[in-house]
């Protein structure tokens, strides 16, 4: 089948699950506390923490009692939207002081490129929020990648193990499903996009991945368009 739209994940896809894991949960959680002490009152910020409360299900949790579960959260990788929206903006702190760079693959970088000059449309669905998303391409390793993507998706649209999820996400971009490929190393993703007619590929960079029974790709270069 044609691809006409590529639609990828980031972590352990193009970017090293290392680089989210050591450097931008432990920088989240480290400034946290302060930040959130110290924007409690914007009204973005005051409404991420509502969300986060009603999340955890403790609408009148205490500002203290709230940090304690969000901390918690980052250590645990819970896919919460209130916590990623919160660490979008921790994180916007980080890229914008120079505290550090993003990871992106050689080979994603050096892909994408040329799959964006030859006309294929490229998105990008992550349980990361969408800020975070255009954080970490605007400032990766590899230079100011946005301006290679069409579209980003976070948990908004739909958590990324449901097939209803890529069905919205396939409504949003205006292509036929078949014409869509998505592109991840978790195989249950995998799964719910090929339920939803996508085509699919998994990326098994290492052998900690869990082969499913899609197409396998080692990097970038081994994906067959």
């Amino acid at each position: 089948m044609t691809v006409r739209v590529i639609l990828t994940d980031i972590e352990g896809t193009t970017t090293s699950i290392d680089f989210v894991h050591q450097v931008l949960f432990p920088y989240a959680s480290r400034m946290l506390p302060e930040f959130v002490r110290r924007h409690q009152q914007d009204d973005e910020i005051a409404d991420i923490l509502q969300d986060a409360r009603t999340a955890a299900g403790e609408p009148d949790a205490s500002l203290d009692r709230l940090i304690e579960t969000l901390q918690t959260w980052i250590e645990e990788d819970r896919k919460v939207t209130a916590l990623k929206a919160l660490q979008g903006q921790l994180w916007r702190r980080g890229y914008e002081n120079g505290d550090f760079t993003a990871h992106v693959y050689e080979d994603a970088a050096a892909c994408m490129r040329r799959w964006h000059a030859d006309g294929i449309s490229l998105y990008v669905y992550s349980s990361g929020s969408v800020a975070a998303q255009k954080l970490l391409f605007g400032h990766s390793d590899a230079g100011d990648l946005t301006p290679l993507f069409d579209g980003y998706f976070d948990t908004r649209i739909g958590h990324k193990r449901e097939a209803d999820s890529y069905r919205a996400i396939v409504a949003e971009i205006g292509a036929a499903a078949g014409d869509i490929l998505f592109l991840s190393d978790v195989a249950e993703e995998l799964d719910a996009a090929a339920i939803a007619g996508l085509q699919t590929v998994q990326l098994v960079r290492d052998e900690q991945v869990e082969p499913g029974t899609h197409r396998i790709a080692h990097d970038f270069a081994e994906v067959e368009l």
